[in-house]
Order: structure tokens, then sequence, then C-alpha cells
């Protein structure tokens, strides 16, 4: 199959997948922001997308497709160091440069930087949740009330900026990913590619601005405790 077997497949599969952790993304940040302004409105999108089977159906689907976006990496990866040698942090100078080769000389770090924000993620907030509500564990708060454990995770500091350090290296990783994406998929020309760049630089950064206005509005919010 080609998609699996040629590299240009690999690269729409990865456009692909990235495209559609993006969106997820995008939601994710629009559902944190609620909490901002309501905690009965955060919790009530807790409850709707708790262990419901069409939430659980969405999270394996979702897992599935980090796991593919994950795997589709290392083998681009491998490959490109392989094909370019000595030469593999020689890049492009037509497309956002500075981000591209700061990106790219930097590959591994990022990737770690995210791999171990996820996991922390998920064991403050997917872990005591959704799961503990399927298998009927015991927690310190009520799986479904989210704003509590919103609350829990940013009153610690260590956590504010462990999250914080994340966000700043997924911008860096959207922000290369993006407009690469939109070349992939042949929706980037002479004209286009230019304007991919700046769209997808402002996006990626409202996007992670978003997760980080809540992070610090709750670290703020719990000040006392972070002394």
């Amino acid at each position: 199959m080609w998609l699996i077997n040629s590299s240009i497949g690999r690269k729409v599969v990865m456009s692909v997948t990235g495209i559609a952790l993006i969106l997820f993304l995008t939601f994710h940040g629009c559902m944190n922001l609620v909490a901002l302004f309501s905690e009965e409105g955060y919790n009530m999108i807790c409850e709707f997308l708790g262990a419901n089977w069409y939430a659980v159906v969405a999270t394996l689907g979702l897992a599935a497709l980090a796991v593919i976006h994950i795997v589709f990496a290392f083998i681009l990866t491998a490959q490109n160091r392989k094909a370019r040698g000595d030469n593999r942090y020689e890049v492009a100078t037509t497309t956002n440069p500075g981000i591209v080769e700061w990106f790219s000389q930097n590959m591994l770090v990022l990737g770690l930087i995210i791999l171990i924000g996820l996991l922390v993620h998920l064991q403050n907030f997917w872990y005591n949740m959704m799961f503990a509500e399927i298998f009927g564990m015991y927690t310190k708060h009520d799986p479904a009330d989210g704003f509590a454990w919103i609350v829990e995770t940013f009153s610690h500091w260590p956590l504010v900026v462990l999250y914080l350090v994340w966000f700043a290296a997924i911008w860096f990783h959207l922000a290369h990913g993006f407009w690469s994406a939109m070349h992939t998929l042949g929706l980037s020309g002479k004209v286009w590619q230019k304007r991919w760049n700046c769209i997808g630089l402002i996006y990626v950064s409202l996007l992670m601005l978003g997760f980080a206005v809540v992070v610090l509005a709750f670290a703020f919010k719990c000040a006392p405790s972070l002394c």
C-alpha cells in the first residue's frame, strides 16, 4: 500500500493525522476556556465526555491517531537522517527558515518534552477522570468534577512550569507541522506558501496561548499554594 510503503504516502499519513490532532487540540482548548467562565458549564462538558461509550470510542480513535502519527514520525526521521547523512540539518531557506532549522536540530529534545508532558497530562486528568470512572476507582475528587482537577493540578508550581514548557514544545512542533502538512497535501503553491506560513503561526500561537492562559489563570488563583 503506497500510504505505508512510499515516502510520499508516509508524509500524507503524517499530515492527515497531524491535522486531525490539531483539530482535537482546538476543541480541547475551547473546552478549557469554558473553565475560566463557568465551573458548572465546564463540569457539564466533562460529564458529557466521561465514561460514555461514544467518549471511550473517540478516545481510542484519538489514541490510534496519536500512535500512528508518532510511529510515522520516527520512520520519516530515520529515513531523512539516512538520506541526508552529515547534511541532515540542511533545510530549505524559503519557508520559515529559523523555525524549521531550530526544530530540525532539536527534534529529539522537543519530542521527549512533548511525550513527557503528554504522560503527565494523562496521569493528572485522563487517569483520574475517565479511567477512574470506567473502573470505579477511588479518587480525591469526583471523576466528573473536571474543575476540581484543574484547581488541584495547577496549585502545584512544578506542574505549572512543566505545562508551560510542554506548550512551548508543542508550539514549535505545530509551527513546523502546520505549513508542512499543507505543502504535503498539495495546498501550498508559490502564492499560498507564505500565506499558510502566516496563517499557521497565528493559529498555533493563539491555540497554545489559550492553553497557557488557563494554566496561568488557575495558578494565580491558587497563588497561596504556590508559595
